[in-house]
């Protein structure tokens, strides 16, 4: 296995975006949209290649805070009236990386109209956060039924009557430069935007290191988990129960970290998945267990986009797989399994059934022990490495119960930082 990884950039944060609209074809693409008519302006306005890059990462990510779908939906169709909540949320999550809290500070006012600014519009970040609400309300006026040259007049003509209130007259000025082509508006809807954003965007050369990379694998960890104290550090557990149980069936350090990312990503698909079938507190219904089984797929579709991350993608999609071909969605057999999916099986399993669930309360070891070891007896879970669990488990349990402290510590701090930016 080679030393070390590189994956681009763009290609990792627009399918990391694209996660994050999958749930509605009332979101499909609203992100990158967004990112398109920011990167559009910012290049009228001659921004430089730094400016342009924060910017742009900003306004793929400008929803990050909105966690559930539900909440999506309604700052789409702008039927919510608590606007600051995921703009305050957001700035919480990207200012755990270092290298995006420029675009958390942008992302945290980007639903701040010119009128409540103090600061000037040259000052640092203001011109980008208002080129981002601008994007953010073009995007959403555009009719996902109606020819887009049909409407496009019209959306223009909404956007300057709020020039001089809710935006700067600067910003509404480079968004009729920028818009003033046809060409604009058929590339902005055009089902191929992802490779347009990817090829042509400004992080086409970027390359991060696997460092880097699980430093973004951990923000999104938390935007899957972070959706309820149920879940809140689920992902946690299964990447330290992975990596663990990786380390002890003597990988090499840079399949445990691949390992460890894949955990963090596991659930990534579950971003489509309504809080109202991942919050139940009872038995899901056959329809309900429909779409909940869709979400492996969704993991395996959006990391396998990224190049460089094959492995990651099969890894930490196939946890639900079965060596009998009994498991979901791909009903993968024992030949189709590599050992990184078969422990990943065995981590998430061990790590759901420890934890409390709207429907019953975190298992005892007994109980932990007896129903692995019946999948195991079944030739449903890989028998050795849940005998590396059993022979192993006090340690184990201990190494992932501190890894879940630490984000159950975090996904507190979370509301913490709310209520004082509430209140602020």
């Amino acid at each position: 296995m080679k030393r070390d990884i590189s994956v681009n950039l763009g290609n990792l944060i627009l399918s990391l975006s694209d996660a994050m609209d999958l749930a509605n074809s009332s979101l499909a693409q609203h992100q990158q949209r967004t990112a398109f008519i920011f990167w559009e302006m910012g290049k009228v306005a001659h921004f430089s290649d730094e400016r342009l890059e924060k910017g742009f990462i900003a306004a793929l990510l400008h929803d990050i805070g909105a966690l559930s779908v539900e909440d999506k939906i309604s700052l789409v169709k702008s039927e919510t009236r608590d606007i600051e909540s995921h703009c305050i949320r957001g700035e919480f999550l990207l200012k755990k990386v270092p290298w995006l809290r420029d675009a958390g500070q942008i992302v945290r006012f980007h639903h701040k109209k010119w009128k409540e600014w103090e600061e000037p519009i040259d000052a640092p970040l203001v011109l980008e956060t208002q080129l981002i609400f601008l994007a953010d309300c073009v995007e959403r006026l555009i009719d996902r039924d109606q020819y887009i040259l049909h409407q496009h007049e019209d959306i223009i003509s909404k956007i300057r009557a709020l020039s001089g209130s809710s935006f700067y007259p600067e910003t509404v000025d480079l968004f009729k430069k920028a818009s003033d082509r046809e060409e604009f508006w058929l590339d902005l809807v055009s089902p191929r935007i992802y490779s347009l954003l990817l090829n042509e965007g400004p992080f086409r050369n970027t390359k991060i290191s696997l460092s880097e990379i699980s430093l973004i694998a951990g923000l999104f960890r938390d935007i899957i988990d972070f959706r309820s104290r149920f879940t809140s550090t689920h992902s946690s557990g299964v990447a330290a129960a992975a990596s663990m149980l990786s380390r002890m069936f003597g990988h090499t350090e840079m399949e445990i970290k691949l390992m460890e990312v894949a955990g963090n990503l596991h659930d990534l698909g579950k971003l489509a998945i309504p809080n109202s079938i991942l919050n139940k507190p009872g038995k899901l219904t056959k329809e309900e267990m429909a779409v909940m089984k869709s979400h492996t797929y969704y993991t395996y579709s959006i990391i396998n986009t990224i190049g460089g991350l094959r492995e990651i993608a099969e890894w930490g999609a196939y946890h639900h797989e079965r060596l009998d071909g009994s498991g979901y969605p791909f009903h993968c057999k024992a030949d189709e399994l590599s050992t990184g999916s078969r422990i990943m099986a065995v981590a998430d399993m061990f790590t759901a059934l420890a934890e409390d669930r709207p429907y019953r309360k975190g298992m005892s070891k007994k109980e932990i022990v007896r129903i692995i070891k019946q999948f195991s007896d079944r030739q449903l879970l890989d028998s050795r490495i849940v005998n590396i669990l059993l022979e192993n488990y006090d340690e184990i349990y201990s190494y992932v119960a501190d890894k879940q402290a630490i984000a159950r510590e975090s996904f507190k701090r979370q509301f913490e930082f709310m209520s004082k930016k509430g209140d602020g």
